[in-house]
């Protein structure tokens, strides 16, 4: 499989906008945020470029106006009071990037960096990630700076910058371009423009390690979920921001009931008895029971995962997975480790005693362990919200 941060972080996110966006590549406009990250994005790439001297900051200030202009005619509904609140913050944060960063103070390696790692995973298959890095620079002899801009409000901690995946992925995108560079002398930083702070960290070979783990685990994930085809929307505060949301399962029947049909009256009729019977604490549980049916059949027919009333209350329909450990696998894995104690302490074969364990494992060890659970038990289940939602 080809793949990239941005596809592993979607799919994470949700993996419905993955299938809309990756799979199924149904296009949808950038966001203004997305838009305007860009055009922070060139000018940085425009003010580290050289041929032989470095661009004014009157230069780097013009190139970023012109690209905010031409990212404003691929948006639409942006107030021109906001588009210029976005040009005006943009030019803000180069200015004191610009005075605090003067380009020719650095040795730039390269700015907007194509790479590929190749991850075999167990079964021998190869799979590419690729992406680009916003900006490496050498800092001493044998020693990088990898450098990922932001242009994002929050601030976030040291810890989480430490344990920032994107970052471990451009530190092992850098060793595959530079083999012989020693991993310790590998920099990564966070360029947070907005509030002109950088946060720098630095990445072991366990963690590393952890990583590929993490992303061969991911890449399983999808090629179930493609073998399945079933990729089931998250529901969150990003859906109000998703291109995808009227066409999302979760959410197209909130946008689809002006098409009232035969069947949709009948579903509006289950989903208002429903409620009311519900909101008073029913105790007609058999009648629930076969309104749940009734709205159950609804959603299976019209491929739903979520239907609306007329108030905006809705009933959510969400695969309920069990799991269980191949105790033998796990059994070969520890005992391999010099953890035959550990598999003592389990050897009734206990899941809450395992999961206890786990805890005390290296990331490495517990990644290879979870990749061992085996699907026991799954079934769907029926959750109501009396909290109505608006488009």
């Amino acid at each position: 499989m080809r793949t990239s941060y941005s596809a592993l972080n979607t799919f994470k996110q949700c993996p419905q906008k993955f299938k809309f966006q990756i799979i199924d590549k149904i296009k949808a406009p950038r966001s203004p945020e997305a838009l305007f990250g860009s055009s922070v994005h060139e000018a940085m790439k425009f003010m580290f470029s050289h041929d032989p001297l470095f661009p004014t900051l009157d230069e780097v200030l013009g190139h970023f106006s012109e690209n905010w202009k031409v990212a404003l005619n691929k948006t639409s509904g942006l107030a021109q009071e906001l588009a210029q609140v976005y040009e005006e913050s943009g030019r803000g944060m180069l200015k004191n990037f610009y005075k605090n960063n003067p380009p020719w103070n650095f040795s730039v390696v390269d700015t907007e960096s194509h790479f590929e790692v190749l991850l075999p995973d167990e079964k021998g298959q190869n799979h590419v990630l690729a992406g680009i890095i916003d900006r490496v620079d050498k800092i001493g002899e044998g020693e990088y700076e990898i450098i990922d801009y932001k242009t994002s409000r929050r601030l976030p901690s040291q810890e989480a910058a430490d344990a920032d995946f994107q970052m471990s992925l451009y530190h092992m995108a850098l060793m595959r371009r530079w083999p012989g560079t020693d991993p310790a002398k590998i920099k990564l930083s966070l360029y947070f423009l907005k509030h002109n702070e950088k946060i720098s960290s630095a990445r072991s070979k366990e963690a590393l390690e952890a990583t590929r783990e993490a992303v061969l685990k991911t890449i399983r994930e999808i090629e179930q979920k493609i073998a399945k085809n079933d990729f089931p929307p998250n529901v969150s505060k990003l859906c109000d921001y998703c291109p995808y949301k009227q066409i999302c399962p979760a959410w197209k029947h909130l946008y689809k009931k002006e098409e009232q049909n035969f069947d949709e009256t009948k579903l509006q009729e289950a989903l208002k008895e429903y409620f009311e019977i519900k909101s008073v604490d029913s105790k007609n549980e058999d009648r629930l029971a076969e309104l749940q049916t009734a709205i159950k059949s609804y959603m299976e027919a019209n491929k739903l995962d979520r239907v609306f009333d007329e108030r905006g209350y809705y009933i959510s329909k969400k695969l309920q997975q069990r799991f269980k450990y191949d105790f033998d696998k796990v059994k070969e894995i520890l005992t391999a480790a010099g953890l035959e104690n550990e598999w003592q302490k389990i050897f009734e074969a206990d899941d809450k005693k395992l999961k206890i364990i786990l805890k005390t494992l290296s990331p490495t060890l517990r990644a290879r362990i979870e990749s061992q659970k085996i699907l026991s038990k799954e079934f769907t289940v029926l959750s109501a919200s009396s909290k109505p939602v608006k488009k």
